[in-house]
This record gives C-alpha cells, structure tokens and sequence, in this order.
C-alpha cells in the first residue's frame, strides 16, 4: 500500500503542478449517479489496473469508470512536448493512502534520480515543471547515468515532414503508451530535408546546403545536434547510421550514388576519430532499390544483377555477394533487420490485384534461401493496399515490421515473435510526404 501511494503522490505531484484545477465539474443531471457510484467503488477491489489511460492525478488506485459517457477528450500541452490527445474521466478517484509533499525533500538523491529515470522519457518534460530542481534534471549526470543503465522504454515510430513554409515537423508513437507526442524540430537547418534513419537514440538526416551535400545526428529529446564533416567524394549517397552503444559511438556508411555512378568508393564515419575512411568501392551490380538493412555488423542489399544480395562486412571493408533467389512472382522488395541475426523480406505476390498478396520469408543463412514465415491477412491487405500499384513503405526493429501506405496514410505493425498484426492509431501518418521510422527514444545518447 506505501508503494502504491509513493507512485500515486508522483503523478499527483505532476499533474497538481500543471493542472491546479484538474476535477472537471459534473452536470446536476449526473450528480446522483456520481454518488452512487462513489459507494460503489468502497466496496469494490482497492486496486484494479485500467487499459484505458486515466490522466487523474491518483488514476490508479480505486475502481474505475468504463461508461463511454463518462470518457472526454481533452488536450494538454506539456513542457517541450505536445501530447496529441489524452482521455481524462470527469470523476476523481480518492487516494487511500496519501502522503506529505515534503517527503519529496527528503528523498536521498540517487533514489529520486532512480525513481525518475524509470519515468517514460516524454513524460520527463511534463515533471520538469514540478520545481527548479527537476527542471534541470537534464543537465545532471547522474540522471543521465540512472537513465543509461534501466532498461528502454521500448520502440517507437518516428515520423518527420515539412509543411508549406518548409517548416520541420515530428511526430512520435510511443508503442508501450499507444499515445502521439509531437516533437519540436526547429532546431534543426533548413537543408536538413531527408530522414536517413534512427538508431540508438540518434536520428540522422542529411540534405544539400546550396550545392554541398552534408549530413548530420541529432537526439531529439535533448535538443542537440551537429553537423558531420564532408566526405571525400561530396556527392549525394545513400547512407545508414548504425549506434555501439557499449563504447558510445556511432557510425554512417555511404555506400554508392544515389544516380548510378558505380566509382564512388565507400565511405564509413566514425565518431571516435571524426573522420570518413575509404573502403572498398561496391562491385558493379544492378541495384533493386535503394533500401539498405543493417543485421549483424553487415549491410545488406538487394542485387538484380547477378540476383541475389549484396552484403557488405563493417569489420573488413569489404563487399561479397549472396546468391540468395528472390521468390518467384515477387513484385516488389523491402530488406528488413531483425535481432540475432535475422533478416526478413517483405513484398508482394501475384500479377493481378485479386491475386495479390503481402508475404513476409527470413533468410536461412545455411541454404543461402528464403523461408516464408508470415502473411499478411487479407483484410489488412485489403485496407492498406486498396489499389494493386499503390507503394508502401516497410522498415523494421527488433522483430517490429510497419506497413505504412503512401496512399491511405495507414500504419499497420507485425510482431514476428508474437505473429501479430495490429493497426496504429493516430493522424500523424496522414501526410503524404511524412518520413517515418522506428525510434528508440534516449536521454544519454551523444551527438559527439
């Protein structure tokens, strides 16, 4: 029961600070029903866990109200991040325990820092405003160590888009929370125009300043950035980041010319030294698509002459190629990454519409083959593809695959481990030029 009521005081706290007034005054046509309803809840369960997320300052504890009547929506805008929609119950719930808000004072600080690290990493800038002393939480070390050492809040989708005046914009889905947060990007330049990708906390984009091809890293939780030197060969490549987080360090492979020139050695960043290197320039192949996936410590893809894979070793430089067949009436491929050295394929099947059918087959590194593991049920398929040309866009992150349909601005995610489709909610993939990929969001990742 402490327990409960130590967590229970910490949303309180938050939320009295940003919302003073939070109980949302009910109708005299409902107050009889309010009252029946509070002797009801005594002599039910003191705890019951709700699905649903209940922005009440003690939501937690006590019974819960399910009636769709009850349920609002309403908009809050916490410090540094604006969180899309939140569903609020028109009755608070009374705590059965309750504590002193000077106890807070008198937490040891590791504790506390602890405590908070463990708090998901968008709602820390709802907290700040609490007092001066977690306001700058950011800027302590010893958060930022707490922060490093817990496990991830889990994966989230990144979406990134200018609107009319070239203004940059974010979006997050938080998966564990099912909630959208957007994200300030005004910090970035104005060249920064394509999102290169996510990897350990860090987004890279890169762009053209005039007629320089630059790239830079950034962590949006912290606001920071910086701006790469230029490689030696400045012209426009296809690039991918990839983060080592046990030496906190990351890397960006350019490999070949996003217009064809097959000259262009490749060319790797290293954050230690700050420095490109050369590499071994990719052999002469006729690339599928652009789309490159990183399994492994080796970057794969996809070769239509010789058929097969193009894969390239991070730790020697060097490019071989796999002559793993593509399965056959296969109209259109996504290499995707998955943990442990999994690497799927996913692409449609069939000549005709009616015919067509979304599939999804791992590589078996032993037979150099592919195995179908999944497909996608007609219904989904269906929704998100309702034409048989229209595109769509596919990445994945640990076992995660999203669909996401140019067209529809529709979501749909796979677990590969738990074999689940699901659809993702929200409005922030409605953008028909919106960028999206996976995002793991982290307060000690560097740009340095």
């Amino acid at each position: 029961m402490e327990r409960l009521g130590f967590w229970g005081l910490l949303m309180g706290s938050v939320e009295k600070s940003l919302d003073p007034g939070n109980s949302m005054a009910c109708s005299a046509s409902t107050k009889n029903e309010d009252e029946e309803s509070s002797t009801s809840s005594k002599q039910a369960s003191p705890l019951k866990v709700s699905g649903s997320r209940n922005t009440s300052p003690l939501g937690r504890v006590g019974s819960r109200n399910t009636s769709p009547s009850r349920q609002k929506v309403v908009k809050t805008k916490p410090r540094g991040f604006e969180e899309e929609t939140v569903a609020s119950f028109g009755k608070p719930v009374v705590a059965d325990v309750q504590m002193e808000d000077g106890i807070w004072a008198m937490l040891p600080e590791d504790l506390l820092n602890e405590i908070l690290a463990r708090v998901p990493p968008f709602m820390i800038f709802r907290i700040r405003s609490v007092c001066k002393k977690w306001n700058s939480i950011l800027q302590d070390n010893s958060f930022l160590k707490f922060h490093s050492n817990v496990s991830s809040h889990g994966p989230c989708l990144l979406t990134f888009w200018k609107n009319s005046p070239q203004i940059p914009q974010c979006s997050v889905f938080s998966l564990p929370l099912k909630t959208w947060y957007k994200v300030p990007f005004t910090f970035l330049p104005p060249w920064a125009f394509w999102l290169v990708g996510s990897s350990g906390g860090l987004v890279c984009f890169s762009g053209l300043d005039g007629l320089t091809f630059r790239t830079l890293v950034c962590n949006p939780l912290m606001q920071t950035w910086r701006t790469l030197p230029s490689m030696h060969y400045n012209q426009q490549r296809q690039l991918i980041m990839v983060v080592d987080r046990s030496d906190k360090s990351f890397k960006v492979i350019a490999t070949s010319d996003i217009y064809g020139d097959k000259s262009l050695p490749t060319e790797v960043y290293d954050s230690k030294t700050d420095k490109w290197s050369l590499h071994q320039i990719m052999p002469a192949v006729n690339l599928c698509s652009s789309k490159m996936a990183y399994c492994d410590s080796r970057l794969y893809l996809e070769t239509l002459s010789p058929l097969g894979l193009m894969m390239y070793r991070l730790d020697t430089g060097q490019w071989e190629h796999i002559p793993a067949k593509f399965p056959r009436s296969l109209l259109d491929g996504y290499l995707v990454a998955g943990t442990q050295k999994r690497l799927f394929l996913v692409g449609r099947i069939g000549l005709y519409s009616t015919l067509q059918s979304m599939r999804i087959w791992e590589l078996d590194h032993t037979k150099v083959s592919w195995v179908e593991i999944s497909r996608m049920p007609p219904k989904y398929f269906r929704a998100l593809l309702r034409l048989s040309a229209e595109r769509f866009e596919c990445f994945g992150q640990d076992n995660l695959i999203c669909f996401t349909s140019w067209n529809q601005g529709k979501g749909l995610l796979y677990n590969v481990d738990k074999k689940i489709w699901s659809w993702i909610s929200g409005c922030a993939l409605q953008s028909c030029n919106s960028q999206v990929c996976f995002y793991e969001p982290r307060f000690d990742a560097s740009v340095h």
